[in-house]
């Protein structure tokens, strides 16, 4: 039997419980990953659960675990835990986040901070975590890194946002640190790089494709004419974490169907 890319490793892939951190944590464990299916509050412990019937129904081996990522405590937390129930961590799909959308001028502290909260500082906290402990373990045989994340970053970490000051901040963030971060660990076999996806089906954009209207209006953004489906997300997340990509570090990979590729220009401008 053909040995899968990510057998008897350990992922833990945040926010997890719907859109593209489920379909992450699915691909994941087709790879032969054991995923800890990680949910921020009570309320959504039936949906990540789900994620875990559902992986294990189709033969692969997942844990539910509740951590809101922008807690400091929480995190450390859930890092003690997942090594102490597995041994370590070999990868971290740092995908949490989410959207709290206001013009410029009426955005409120509160909106701003939630969002860098949970989409910057819990990548940070989350990815330093997850460093101490590939610093602890080393190389361990399987695989040629000691460790690697992949943050998920957004298009919006290069194409302004308007009415999306907070969001496309935060994932402008999240492109420096983890570029600055992976040039400071690479020496130690450590690979950090992101994925940008561009528009996917998922509840957080369901308004951008629910009619037919929005639909055709949201493909004029993208030169595929297709929407992306969190499939697409989480393949490209297996490759990253694999061996497949041992010389990728310090890059971000736009998941996109073009949407970076300027289509207002498509017709000459």
């Amino acid at each position: 039997m053909e040995k899968k890319k990510l057998d008897g490793q350990i992922a833990i892939v945040t926010g997890a419980s719907s859109g593209i951190g489920a379909g992450c944590a699915k691909e994941l464990a087709k790879a032969g990953a054991t995923v800890v299916v990680n949910y921020p509050i009570p309320q959504g412990k039936t949906m990540a659960q789900q994620v875990v019937d559902e992986i294990a129904a189709n033969g692969g081996s997942a844990i539910a675990y509740k951590c809101d990522v922008s807690k400091e405590d929480e995190v450390k937390q859930m890092f003690a835990d997942v090594v102490g129930q597995f041994g370590t961590v070999d990868i971290l799909i740092n995908n949490a986040g989410l959207q709290k959308d206001a013009p410029f001028t009426e955005m409120t502290l509160d909106q701003w901070n939630f969002v860098l909260g949970v989409n910057l500082t819990g990548q940070f906290l989350c990815a330093r975590e997850a460093i101490k402990e590939f610093l602890r373990r080393g190389v361990n045989g399987k695989s040629k890194s000691a460790g690697k994340i992949v943050c998920m970053s957004s298009v919006h970490e290069v194409i302004p946002w308007a009415g999306h000051a907070n969001y496309a901040a935060s994932k402008g963030g999240v492109m420096l640190m983890m570029k600055t971060i992976a040039q400071e660990f690479a020496p130690k076999k450590i690979r950090i790089n992101s994925i940008a996806p561009g528009a996917i089906a998922t509840p957080i954009n369901h308004d951008a494709w629910d009619t037919q209207a929005h639909l055709q209006e949201l493909l004029k953004l993208i030169p595929q004419k297709r929407v992306g489906q969190v499939e697409d997300i989480g393949k490209a997340a297996v490759w990253l974490a694999s061996d497949d990509a041992d010389y990728v570090n310090g890059t971000t990979l736009f998941v996109d169907g073009g949407m970076t590729l300027y289509p207002g220009f498509e017709d000459n401008g």
